[in-house]
């Protein structure tokens, strides 16, 4: 029962880093725990799960940071970089057109507020969701990267 159990929050998990309403990555590091309980924890210890537990950790972090650098890197101001941000973290509470449109409408606010031009607003706005796209890769990434560091020390 507790295999199917981390089987079905493992696969709501990996749905979770594509539906905002699921918290993706927390849900995979709950299905590896129920995994390793399955076994007492005799073949994935604490210094994995401890590992695991960082990774999902810094899975929080990569969507504010990833819109934000997005911006950035498309040679938006502080502001619209703060913009971004604060947008994306706002858009949560929208389901998924605030998560989408969060980071730009936060980017594209933020750049205006510095008296920029329209072109330079929308510039801002599109690397934040560039950005916010690339969080998202992130994710899928770090997912795959705990189900390997799992299995490699479940086979080893």
């Amino acid at each position: 029962m507790l295999w199917l159990l981390a089987a079905l929050l493992i696969a709501l998990g990996f749905a979770g880093l594509i539906l905002p309403m699921l918290p993706g990555i927390p849900l995979v590091f709950a299905g590896l725990v129920l995994l390793a309980w399955a076994e007492n924890f005799v073949y994935v210890g604490w210094i994995t799960l401890t590992l695991l537990g960082v990774l999902a950790a810094l899975s929080y972090g990569v969507d504010l940071a990833a819109s934000a650098l997005g911006a950035k890197r498309f040679g938006a101001s502080p502001r619209a970089v703060i913009g971004a941000a604060l947008g994306a973290l706002v858009g949560i509470f929208f389901g998924l057109p605030g998560i989408v449109l969060g980071p730009f409408v936060g980017a594209v606010v933020g750049e205006f507020s510095g008296k920029a031009s329209l072109k330079a607003a929308t510039h801002a706005g599109v690397g934040a969701t560039l950005g916010l796209l690339f969080g998202a890769l992130l994710k899928i990434a770090l997912a795959f990267t705990m189900i390997g560091v799992f299995v490699v020390d479940r086979l080893l």
